[in-house]
């Protein structure tokens, strides 16, 4: 082989080598681009992910919520049994300060005879006021006052000039409440206005 054929070979192997480098470059480019079908696939995989995400996270938040309703209502719930578990026991107590009451009307404490007997029921009743007070039980006497018919009722209306019209003019029974609710509405006469003459 002559030296200038030796030349030829040479310089052809180094115009084909650097055409190899290349053709595995580009196919090392192309392996690191994956297909849009699989990028395509991949984000429909990452948006369903994202969206289960958002739903457990709703889920989360609403049973959060619901236990927190839960917890509220039963906090309200055992509140009012608490404030209101007297109030069958206080009821059945009304009519024994009723007779109390009425026992004071009726017994002349002027009289020697009958003093000490209304002294002690006076005592007893005074003591059985306190008694059901703390535990919130509160008289309604309504003598004067507006007429409120979410505590009072109503047993007669009279003519009066004396009073506003609407006002309690007297107190038939007295009314009771516990912790704010009404456990028997005071029985009152309300005035009315004096009758207009129409034939004036």
């Amino acid at each position: 082989m002559s030296k200038k054929q030796h030349q030829v070979d040479a310089e052809q192997a180094a115009e084909q080598e650097p055409l190899t480098v290349d053709t595995e470059a580009g196919a090392n480019a192309e392996a690191a681009q994956p297909d849009a079908a699989y990028v395509t696939e991949l984000e429909q995989k990452l948006a369903d992910a994202t969206a289960n995400a958002q739903s457990e996270k709703d889920n989360a938040l609403r049973a959060l919520a619901e236990m927190e309703n839960l917890r509220r209502r039963a906090a309200q719930d055992v509140e009012k049994a608490q404030k209101f578990a007297l109030e069958k026991f206080a009821n059945e107590l009304l009519p024994v300060i009723d007779s109390l009451e009425r026992a004071l009307e009726h017994t002349d404490k002027e009289s020697d005879a009958f003093e000490a007997v209304y002294e002690g029921v006076e005592l007893t009743l005074k003591s059985l006021l306190n008694t059901v007070e703390k535990f919130g039980v509160l008289p309604i006497d309504p003598q004067g006052e507006a007429f409120d018919p979410n505590k009072h009722q109503a047993m007669s209306m009279v003519e009066s000039g004396d009073v506003a019209p609407n006002s309690v003019l007297a107190v038939m029974m007295k009314g009771y409440e516990l912790n704010g609710r009404v456990l028997r509405p005071a029985m009152v006469m309300v005035a009315k206005g004096p009758a207009i003459d129409t034939q004036a």
